[in-house]
């Protein structure tokens, strides 16, 4: 991560500062007026008294600034007005060519600090890719942020920025193209991570892939010119708090052309190299829980191919037999990432885990249901943890809608052939798409997330910016680390 994130007993003269202020503050407290002219006192008080939630004072040398919370009915809206107060602030900071900055909280709300430099360093990230024009790669100008006196504790700083590390990776992943990251280069991209991490990783190829009988993987890249991966992730630290593991499973495919069942372009194909984001929110998570030495034994699980129709692709009518031994009939090639998933479900079986929770960019059948604000969440996993899981969306904005899994779904995917069909109906497609992944749980409780409209944005959206999010990273790092208080 570019950005620097620290801790100080104090602030520079002459430093640009932030001061966060209580919400309903109308008049300049004492201890946020420091050495400012008379003059400027009054200024950003007729600012506050007239309501303004963020006053700037440009001293030409320094700059200041005055940030009052947003008055929000829950501390989960108030904590997502302050990330969004970040992304406003940095647009300002970003047109006054400003380097670096300190952050007091003067506000009642203990983590404001932490929560304002959160918006401030997901605004800042940039995939600036491959560009190699000095001009297109113009250098970020804030590079530093820091957290003055009981704004934050050195702890808390290097926990916010070992996550936000695994959110930049997820990112990082989510935005490079195929010709970049295939199958291959996406585990060979894992496993460095891991080593830089702490966390370990086996990669299966195709051989040991075929060993395992993994009809789903294989089906879908008999298309592609280039080998499946199956990457193991495993963080177990000493004095790990957790008898069974927690294991979870991400969709890897690198690309998704629909196969022979082909996607419109540019409608749907063009941002397709972002199918990979639950195996991305997988290998950020393990990323963050082992950057941050998190007691928590965590497993994750991500198949990858692409997705394309050449050579000996599979078709529609094809049965496969899976990892499980279940066999499937394929309705429709488009429909490929349940395959991969299934396969890996299965597998995760032999870990006899916790609780397994799967992410994927799975179907548009999500999006139309939440658009880009939520993802759909379905499962096997009890009330209570569904409910975890949901209020550990809330808490960092990655939000979940529970959708149901009723037995009368699993007429959607009957075949006349086959065990089931990888295609359900027109309507309700998220959930009969659970409904399948569902018929590969065994022993183990389960929760099933599509984060098909929230991966990926094609418009920039606040500090959640354009292009891949990373979303599945901060949810999954606080639940499981809301584990350990249990």
């Amino acid at each position: 991560m570019s950005l620097v994130l620290t801790h100080a007993t104090s602030a520079p003269e002459r430093a640009t500062q932030v001061f966060l202020l209580p919400a309903g503050t109308s008049a300049l407290p004492a201890d946020a007026a420091g050495d400012l002219s008379a003059e400027a006192r009054q200024y950003v008080a007729a600012a506050l008294a007239d309501d303004q939630k963020l006053v700037h004072l440009n001293h030409f040398s320094h700059h200041h600034y005055f940030v009052v919370l947003a008055d929000k009915p829950t501390p989960a809206q108030v904590a997502e007005a302050l990330r969004r107060s970040g992304h406003a602030l940095h647009t300002q900071l970003k047109a006054e060519k400003v380097a670096e900055v300190f952050i007091h909280n003067l506000s009642d709300v203990p983590n404001a600090g932490l929560l304002l430099a959160e918006g401030l360093a997901l605004t800042a990230y940039r995939f600036d890719g491959y560009k190699t024009d000095d001009k297109s790669r113009q250098a970020p100008a804030l590079t530093k942020v820091t957290l003055v006196g009981e704004a934050a504790t050195a702890a808390q700083i290097a926990e916010l920025d070992g996550l936000l590390q695994g959110v930049m990776l997820a990112r990082d992943l989510v935005n490079a193209p195929l010709n970049k990251l295939n199958a291959v280069q996406l585990a060979e991209r894992i496993a460095e991570a891991g080593d830089q991490a702490g966390y370990t990783t086996d990669i299966l190829d195709l051989p040991k892939i075929e060993a395992l009988r993994m009809g789903g993987l294989l089906a879908v890249n008999l298309g592609s010119p280039e080998p499946p991966t199956f990457s193991i992730l495993e963080w177990k630290p000493e004095g790990a708090k957790n008898e069974k593991p927690y294991v979870l499973v991400g969709k890897g495919v690198v690309f998704d052309t629909g196969g022979l069942s082909l996607k419109p372009t540019p409608n749907s194909m063009d941002m397709m190299k972002c199918d990979m984001a639950g195996g991305a929110a997988v290998a950020g998570t393990l990323f963050a829980l082992a950057k941050n030495n998190a007691p928590l034994h965590v497993i994750g699980l991500v198949p990858a191919t692409d997705n394309r129709p050449g050579g000996l692709a599979y078709a529609p009518g094809d049965v496969l037999t899976m990892h499980s031994g279940l066999t499937v009939e394929v309705k429709n090639t488009d429909a490929e990432g349940r395959l991969l998933l299934a396969d890996a479900l299965s597998f995760a079986k032999k870990y006899d885990p916790a609780l397994v929770i799967d992410l994927a960019t799975l179907t548009g059948a999500a999006v139309r249901a939440l658009a880009t604000e939520a993802s759909a969440s379905m499962g096997t996993a009890a009330p209570a943890t569904m409910q975890q899981l949901s209020d550990a969306g809330y808490a960092v904005h990655e939000r979940l809608v529970e959708f149901p899994l009723w037995d009368e779904y699993a007429d959607h995917i009957k075949s006349d052939i086959a065990d089931l069909s990888n295609l359900g109906k027109g309507e309700a497609g998220h959930i009969s798409a659970a409904k399948f992944l569902e018929r590969f749980i065994e022993g183990y409780p389960w929760i099933h997330l599509d984060i098909a409209g929230p991966a990926y944005l094609t418009a920039a959206e606040s500090y959640r910016g354009k292009g891949g999010t990373g979303v599945g990273v901060r949810l999954l790092y606080e639940f499981l680390t809301n584990q350990l208080a249990d």
